[in-house]
């Protein structure tokens, strides 16, 4: 077995890198290289090392990190003892804190090696970097896991649509396999309901339904440039927060009550998600918190082409809240299968990809 080692030591003056041969109880070095760091790069990495901790967001973010996996592991644990087999390997997303795919870049707060270590089994992680890396949106992740749940079940073009803080889509004819985000969800009707209300969600959406949109409004905020961009395609609640709200409202040019703010919300997210749907549409599956917006739903099935119908996820067994979580799952199966999970033609990526990094567990 040949092995790589990569480090830069506490002076940072460079990277060592050194291809090592443990194919003998011995190891045998082969080959090493150097290579400088950039002024600009040691500098950075200099100030990140002098910074006083107490005060550094990098340490608020490690925290945050460990402690949300102790509080991700006793409910894993709990699923462990209803498993009939023992549970191969955990498939963490973690939490997503920012998404600039067009940097390159997605940061997920996870520490899968505090998760492994409480569990003592296998934990995949990390499943947007390889399709970054390869040119891809690292996201949507999951229509691969909705084609695989769907496989059989219709004749003619159907969709999943996940209405999370962010909707994304998935569009299924026959082989083929097509998803992009299509804008916000839940994330600004609900920070817009804290805002003006104090609760942490529209329930049912009787706040939004209690008011007509306005219609210039809506037309403002869906003059966003992404919404008239193609798939693939991306975004995140760092896009779509509370400060693009206020700049689209005071580009609106007029005052609104905030109610009218919501209902106007809840039709960018029906309009924006309508304008994304073949017309032959023969079924639209919705899953996620906001497919128990009543309103929400109401309003998407007035503009659903008339052969199409609205159903969610339970009708496939899959109970609406528990299709991100299965998608983990099966993502974690396909990377320890050693199979591609990604797909080209969703997040725009070089080529099929092994998604994950894998944190081994306790071996007995």
């Amino acid at each position: 077995m040949f092995t790589i080692g990569v480090m830069t030591g506490t002076s940072m003056d460079g990277i060592d890198a050194c291809l090592a041969d443990l194919s003998s109880p011995r190891p045998r070095r082969v080959a090493s290289l150097h290579s400088p760091l950039s002024a600009g790069l040691q500098s950075r990495l200099q100030r990140i090392q002098m910074s006083h901790w107490d005060a550094d967001p990098l340490l608020q973010v490690a925290q945050a990190s460990r402690e949300l996996m102790l509080a991700i592991a006793p409910v894993v644990r709990s699923l462990m003892q209803e498993s009939p087999e023992p549970v191969r390997a955990v498939g963490v997303h973690g939490q997503t804190v920012r998404h600039w795919p067009e940097q390159g870049l997605s940061l997920q707060l996870a520490a899968p090696a505090v998760l492994a270590e409480a569990l003592g089994i296998d934990v995949v992680s990390d499943f947007r970097s390889r399709d970054l890396a390869a040119g891809g949106q690292g996201a949507p992740l999951v229509p691969p896991f909705h084609a695989a749940i769907l496989a059989g079940q219709h004749q003619g073009p159907v969709a999943v649509l996940n209405l999370g803080g962010i909707a994304n889509l998935t569009l299924l004819d026959g082989a083929e396999v097509l998803g992009f985000d299509t804008g916000p969800a839940n994330t600004l009707m609900d920070l817009w309901c804290q805002a003006h209300l104090g609760q942490p969600y529209d329930a049912g959406g009787q706040w939004a339904a209690s008011a007509l949109p306005d219609p210039t409004l809506v037309g403002q905020m869906k003059s966003d440039p992404f919404f008239a961009r193609r798939g693939p395609k991306s975004t995140g609640r760092d896009y779509f927060s509370m400060d693009w709200l206020q700049a689209q409202l005071r580009a609106s040019g007029a005052a609104h009550p905030p109610v009218v703010v919501q209902a106007s919300l809840l039709a960018l997210t029906v309009e924006t998600v309508s304008d994304a749907l073949p017309r032959s549409l023969e079924a639209l599956y919705l899953c996620g918190g906001g497919s128990r917006n009543e309103a929400l739903r109401l309003a998407l099935s007035r503009l659903l082409p008339a052969a199409c119908a609205l159903r969610t996820t339970e009708a496939m067994g899959w109970p609406e809240q528990d299709i991100e979580a299965g998608a983990f799952a099966w993502l974690a199966g396909q990377h320890l299968l050693g199979r591609p999970a990604n797909r080209p033609a969703v997040t725009g990526s070089a080529g099929l990809r092994v998604l994950g990094s894998l944190t081994p567990g306790l071996r007995r």
